[in-house]
């Protein structure tokens, strides 16, 4: 252990040296406070939206960015001796890099509320919307995870047992970078996959996705994986490099209107015009149709049976299935009250006895209704 003494004069020097130092880190803070108090008096009142985000999102990082400058600057005016000199610019220097990248990430959110203003995936036409918000929230994230990584090597190489370390790192780099491929291959698939996502775009926020059997909206993009709300409100939630290699359905891929049907089983002696007008009063009644298709045809002849198939569209997936389960619901109400013979029906036939000249045998035969919607 190494003993370090200071004469009078010296530590009088160090102290003063340190007591200007912190004079000015206060300075600085205080010059901080005072302009971002005048800024965000000037920013009341309706609009500028994005410069309230960005003083309010970058308020905390840069409380420790312009006192650490100004310490940083001050450094390098006042001389202090070597160790402690050389303490203290190191460690000003890691806390003012780890400042910075603070900085860096919460300006991404500001990103985050510009494409909130200017793109809202609340309106009805919102694939331009829901692609942006999509691009953004990729990214952004990539962004968080890149400048974390620089930040912490920078900090970290700043120390020379680091950066002796670092030969010999360089040394074994090769059983290293093996293990370290096989170990990381997830993660780095999830993270290929995800800008892969970002660019191409087989998937967006708010996208109405059929995953695995489950219907649902996609609520989150990350970075690995992607958060899809289940239409019983609960969450299903994938590696996003699921959504690359197996498939899906997206019925927001190119718009949001959708085309819905309903299988009904009639009798043949059912009155098919009748049902089909039946059928255009619902659509124009309802509000979840939206005008541009509505048709009822027969589309299977079956041996007791046949089959209508009434067709119609909507705006989007919600408005879909409200429309159909209306149209099943209105049009069986319509075929018990007005053509209670039409819906399907079991058939008997009873032959006469032998001695009439007939076979002394009953046969039947009959039907019921097969399938669903």
């Amino acid at each position: 252990m190494i003993a370090v003494h200071l004469g009078p004069d010296k530590a009088v020097s160090i102290l003063s040296a340190l007591g200007v130092l912190l004079g000015i880190t206060l300075a600085g803070f205080v010059a901080y406070e005072l302009a971002h108090l005048a800024l965000r008096r000037s920013l009341r009142g309706p609009g500028r939206d994005i410069q309230r985000s960005l003083v309010t999102n970058l308020r905390r990082p840069a409380r420790f960015v312009v006192p650490l400058t100004a310490l940083e600057i001050a450094i390098a005016a006042v001389s202090l001796p070597p160790p402690a000199g050389t303490v203290l610019v190191h460690a000003v220097g890691a806390a003012l890099v780890a400042a910075v990248a603070w900085l860096i990430v919460r300006a991404t959110f500001v990103l985050d509320d510009l494409v909130l203003a200017r793109y809202q995936v609340d309106r009805p036409d919102n694939l331009r919307a829901r692609r942006v918000h999509t691009q953004v929230q990729v990214l952004r994230r990539v962004t968080v995870l890149v400048v974390s990584v620089v930040a912490v090597a920078v900090v970290l190489l700043s120390f020379r047992p680091v950066r002796a370390a670092g030969a010999g790192l360089l040394a074994s780099a090769g059983i290293v970078g093996i293990v370290a491929g096989v170990a990381a291959k997830p993660v780095a698939t999830n993270l290929l996959a995800g800008l892969q996502i970002a660019i191409s775009q087989p998937i967006r926020v708010d996208d109405v996705v059929v995953v695995d059997n489950y219907w649902g909206r996609v609520e989150e993009i990350a970075l690995t994986y992607v958060v899809v709300r289940v239409w019983d409100l609960r969450r299903l939630v994938l590696p996003i490099s699921y959504f690359i290699t197996n498939p899906f359905e997206n019925w927001t891929r190119s718009s949001s209107d959708i085309l819905r049907w309903v299988y009904i089983e009639v009798d043949y002696s059912a009155p098919v015009g009748a049902i089909r007008e039946r059928f255009e009063e619902i659509l124009k009644e309802s509000p979840d149709w939206d005008g541009k298709t509505g048709t009822l045809q027969v589309t299977q002849l079956g041996p007791v049976t046949m089959q209508l198939r009434a067709l119609m569209s909507a705006a989007d997936s919600s408005h879909a299935w409200n429309l159909q389960c209306e149209v099943q619901e209105k049009l069986v109400t319509f075929l018990q009250e007005r053509y209670p013979w039409a819906l399907p029906r079991l058939r008997t036939e009873q032959v006469a006895p032998a001695g009439n000249g007939n076979h002394g045998m009953a046969a039947w035969r009959g039907g019921q209704l097969r399938g669903g919607p």
